[in-house]
């Protein structure tokens, strides 16, 4: 498992539905994920801290759980079947973990109100996530400057001749 945060939210340039971007804690790799509208503007709304005056849905959801003395431990993006993400939140109940099944952008939804970790699986963080090529295109750079600065005296040094 890869522990994740949210990056920032977008719009999809192809099919102009909300985006949720998910960057692994070394921002190397993002995760995209397509929600839906009104999960969309409950993230916004968790990220800017923006207090509402009647509880939203997500907001009902982590009341609904304190008020049963449950505890959001986390939250598990772990499948990928047919282009739809599967996420579960782990919840402690009287010491025990319950899995129980929810969408990606609810799940993110409530884990932010909750102030709990997001986790992604290592096979959907490997073949799903884009890599940050900035951190790439940098060391390739320090590298030709280090090759272009070397010259043919440089391999020679300190070396024993042939004879």
């Amino acid at each position: 498992m890869r522990k994740m945060s949210v990056d920032k939210l977008g719009i999809d340039l192809l099919t102009h539905d909300p985006v949720v971007i998910l960057k692994d804690v070394d921002g190397k790799r993002y995760l995209p994920i397509l929600i839906g509208p009104f999960e969309a503007t409950a993230i916004a709304l968790a990220l800017e801290g923006t207090p509402v005056p009647r509880p939203l849905t997500h907001d009902l959801m982590k009341s609904i759980i304190g008020a049963l003395k449950a505890k959001v431990v986390k939250i598990i993006i772990h499948d990928l079947q047919e282009n739809t993400f599967y996420a579960k939140v782990v919840l402690e109940v009287n010491g025990n973990a319950i899995e129980i099944d929810a969408r990606p952008s609810d799940s993110i939804a409530l884990a932010l109100r909750a102030n709990a970790p997001i986790y992604v699986s290592e096979r959907i963080v490997l073949e799903e996530t884009v890599r940050d090529k900035t951190s790439e295109d940098e060391e390739y750079k320090r590298f030709k400057k280090y090759v272009d600065s070397l010259k043919p005296s440089d391999f020679t040094k300190d070396k024993p001749k042939d004879t």
